[in-house]
């Protein structure tokens, strides 16, 4: 047992060694073949020795399966992202380097303004384009590896970066005991070669090829089983440090990166330092001739300040560092013609233009199709079907149209124009007051927003139906099982099985062929429990229900997650009326717009078939809000969606008359001053509101008569051209109607004592320990406040719980008020509310 314990350790040594010596040193001490020996005897004294065994072992780099998708990982320290620098656009070569990069020369020039110092010192490295990690040592062993994600939240793929040999298992021995924590962030790459040699092999085999080698990186590292990570080539760079305990860091990000060095990590040969705005365009420079012959795809380099005290003192800005900069290369372009425009509908009704192109190679990657981003784009390129275009990645990624060639237009050409209906479902496609973006407006009803609708309509702060998560809600739209949120509260527990059946099944053939067989190998006993076939029926029908499904001792489907979550579905059907307006998923409207709705007008009724001239008098209800929420009641779809919504038995707790307070917010002198009418302003509609009183009486009028109660005379001929129109008057009537359809609803205004936080708002932010902070802000409400998700000036005073993060550090900056949780109690339970 001494002499195998001795040589397991003597064969890992080795074995790290040369890994160290190949990924970090780019030395490599012994051939391939005797690394692979050494590493299968490894595995065999590992194997006749499990005792042995431990987690940083060469051999435990294949991790287990994980169980339909990663887990979430929350950075102790943010992973930021960087501000981009790209050449001035219109500036040629002959142009001075402070023109020509002046985007660069803004940033160190900001430096050297608010440091006071000439020339500060940058650590200068290549900008790999890879997927950015994070790996997480304690006490100096490998733990954890996570994606960027979002910045704060990532995924668990430490299994999978398990099988990157270039990264470190264990830290080495740098003569001092290993930290308590260390976090090491960088780039998981695939090397230029790797790549070609990847793709080679694949062609051989008849097998799908890897985009690029960023791609090839990304999808190698999120692949559900790490054995294809495995055999993928992949390496690593680190580049920084998030979380530290446990240990002194040099002074300088460059000796912070030697310090990684002499831990075992690789870090790019080409980092180094440089001095002010020449030495970082020089880097750049020398960088970019070498850009084609470095073994890695790069595309662009980093500017860091050198010295973390100097960091510290520029700090940051939104999500990104002031003394940090990403200087990216000019994308590589090339011609191509322009065959034809489509939209796309993404998941929340956005419209996006997508340019369909003759195939060309751009950048190494095959184009066919290009973003147009929006239909503002297109007008600025006056890009048009024919048209010969330049197109571009940008950054080397995403393919983009530059410019068009105008000598090559063909005759004839004629400007693209919105679609005014949407390509999928039909409904009118709108466009958001003073926005870029257009949306189809059939949210409920539009194949393709139904998964976005799904998912948000049974969210946590929508419907929050119990046990349907955002993998179960999109699942039972791909599998057909919901075509919109009504069909939830028709499900049964014998399609939830099927659809578990699809959503587990190993690849699309063979989900459909189950999905349309099994269903014959199910039935349901007495008790509602589902039950398989007998052993007569096909292996499509049985066994791949056995394989996939958890089947008890008695022969019977484990569905008991299933029955739970039919439960949940049919628990939700008593709501609120603001959470089922919010669940509807209507742009703009969030839980703060469909608690006013509520309030102000009391039932569904009301709020479906109020127009947008009446909802701007609801107080926080601007005019594209309200349009937004009009327009969505108007589309068929979603009209139709909701009316079986109501049909399968939604029914509201809060329903009643509107406000009382209505009385005061809508009259004559409101409709006529939501009017699109030029000269006719607030006062104006007020003096014809006075005068009139009713818009019969105002109809019965004429212009001059409109200018003698106290309209301008441009305003009354405005005013007069408005109402000609048959269908601007129809709209003016409907909404008259509609006024005076809630005016009669709302009982006479009462008066009622004031609220002691009436006219104050209030910010709630990190975590309550006796309370949830919807629970407290339903509270706060009730005391006449009005809870906001952002801090102001306006902001009256913020409930600040555990781990509350940049709302607390806005209020403290602008000198608002801040209550703690005991605070909010006791404020509370001096008003009954505890």
């Amino acid at each position: 047992m001494t002499d195998a314990a001795a040589r397991i350790d003597q064969l890992r040594r080795a074995i790290a060694d040369a890994n160290h010596r190949y990924y970090v040193l780019d030395d490599p001490a012994i051939p391939d073949a005797e690394y692979d020996r050494l590493l299968r005897e490894l595995e065999a004294l590992e194997a006749a020795h499990p005792e042995l065994a431990t987690a940083d072992s060469p051999t435990r780099t294949v991790g287990a399966r994980p169980d339909g998708g990663f887990r979430e990982v929350l950075h102790a320290i943010p992973m930021l992202s960087l501000a981009n620098a790209f050449e001035t656009p219109g500036v040629g070569d002959d142009a001075d380097d402070r023109t020509r990069f002046s985007e660069v020369a803004d940033f160190e020039r900001r430096i050297e303004q608010k440091l006071g110092i000439r020339s500060p010192v940058f650590s200068v490295e290549p900008k790999l384009d890879g997927l950015a990690i994070s790996l997480r040592y304690e006490d100096g062993v490998f733990v954890q590896g996570a994606t960027r994600g979002d910045g704060t939240t990532g995924e668990d793929v430490t299994a999978n970066l398990r099988q990157v040999r270039s990264v470190p298992l264990r830290l080495r021995d740098v003569g001092q005991p290993p930290p308590r924590v260390l976090e090491v962030r960088g780039e998981i790459y695939m090397p230029r070669d790797a790549f070609a040699a990847w793709n080679a092999k694949a062609l051989e085999n008849n097998e799908k090829l890897l985009a690029n080698p960023r791609n090839g990186a990304a999808g190698s590292l999120r692949q559900l089983d790490p054995a294809v990570t495995r055999r993928r080539p992949l390496a690593f760079f680190a580049y920084s440090v998030g979380e530290v305990r446990g240990l002194e860091l040099p002074e300088t990000h460059s000796e912070t990166l030697a310090l990684l060095r002499a831990f075992g990590f690789p870090v790019s040969p080409e980092t180094h330092t440089a001095a002010g705005f020449d030495g970082l365009i020089a880097y750049f420079r020398r960088i970019g001739a070498r850009r084609d012959v470095l073994p890695y795809d790069i595309d662009g380099v980093v500017y860091k300040l050198d010295d973390y005290d100097q960091q510290a003192a520029m700090g940051f800005v939104a999500r990104a560092p002031r003394w940090a900069l990403a200087h990216k290369f000019p994308a590589q372009e090339q011609a191509t013609v322009l065959r034809a425009i489509e939209v796309q509908i993404g998941r929340t009704g956005a419209v996006t233009p997508v340019a369909r192109l003759e195939p060309v190679q751009v950048a190494g990657v095959t184009v066919t199709n290009a973003t147009l981003h929006n239909a503002d784009q297109i007008a600025r390129l006056d890009v048009r079907e024919g048209d010969t275009v330049i197109v571009r990645r940008a950054g080397d990624v995403i393919p983009e149209i530059v410019r068009v060639v105008e000598s090559g237009r063909p005759a004839g050409t004629t400007p693209w124009a919105m679609p005014t209906d949407c390509p999928v479902c039909g409904s009118e496609i709108v466009r958001e007051e003073g926005q870029a973006v257009w949306r189809c407006s059939g949210g409920l009803a539009c194949p393709a927003q139904r998964k976005e609708a799904v998912r948000h309509f049974a969210s946590r702060r929508a419907m929050d139906i119990e046990g349907l998560g955002d993998r179960q809600a999109e699942a039972l739209v791909e599998f057909g099982f919901v075509h919109s949120p009504a069909d939830l509260y028709v499900l049964t527990v014998q399609d939830l099985v099927l659809m578990k059946t699809a959503l587990d099944a190993a690849t699309p053939a063979d989900l459909l062929d189950a999905v349309a067989e099994s269903k014959g190998a199910l039935s349901l006993d007495a008790e509602g429990k589902a039950l398989l076939a007998d052993e007569s029926v096909s292996w499509k029908d049985a066994g791949f229900l056995r394989a996939h499904l958890a089947v008890e001792p008695d022969g019977r489907l484990a569905t008991r997650w299933a029955e739970n979550l039919v439960d949940g579905i049919d628990a939700s059907r008593t709501t609120t009326l603001p959470r089922f307006l919010f669940a509807l998923g209507i742009p703009h409207l969030g839980e703060t717009t469909a608690k006013a709705l509520a309030h102000w007008l009391g039932s569904l009724d009301f709020v479906r078939t109020t127009p947008a001239a009446l909802l701007q008098a609801l107080p926080d209800i601007g005019g594209e809000v309200a349009r937004s929420i009009a327009t969505f009641f108007e589309q068929p779809g979603n009209v139709a969606v909701v009316d079986a919504l109501i049909d399968a038995g939604i029914r509201f707790t809060d329903e009643g008359a509107p406000s009382p307070d209505l009385h005061e917010r809508l009259d004559l002198a409101h409709l006529l001053a939501t009017l699109p009418v030029d000269k006719l302003g607030e006062k104006s509609a007020r003096k014809l509101g006075e005068t009139y009183g009713t818009l019969e009486a105002l109809l019965r009028a004429n212009e001059s008569g409109w200018t003698g109660a106290g309209a301008s005379k441009a305003g009354a001929a405005n005013l007069a051209a408005y109402l000609a129109d048959g269908a601007s008057r129809k709209d003016l009537l409907h909404a008259d109607i509609a006024m005076r359809r809630l005016l009669e609803a709302a009982p006479a205004r009462a008066t009622r004592s004031a609220g002691p936080l009436d006219g104050v708002t209030v910010v709630l932010t990190g975590s309550l320990a006796s309370m949830t902070r919807d629970a407290a802000g339903e509270k706060l409400e009730s005391l006449g406040a009005k809870v906001s998700g952002s801090v102001s000036k306006k902001t009256g005073f913020v409930v600040a719980g555990e781990a509350a993060g940049s709302k607390l550090d806005k209020a403290q900056q602008l000198g608002i008020e801040i209550w703690d949780e005991a605070r909010l109690v006791e404020f509370l339970t001096g008003h009954g509310l505890a």
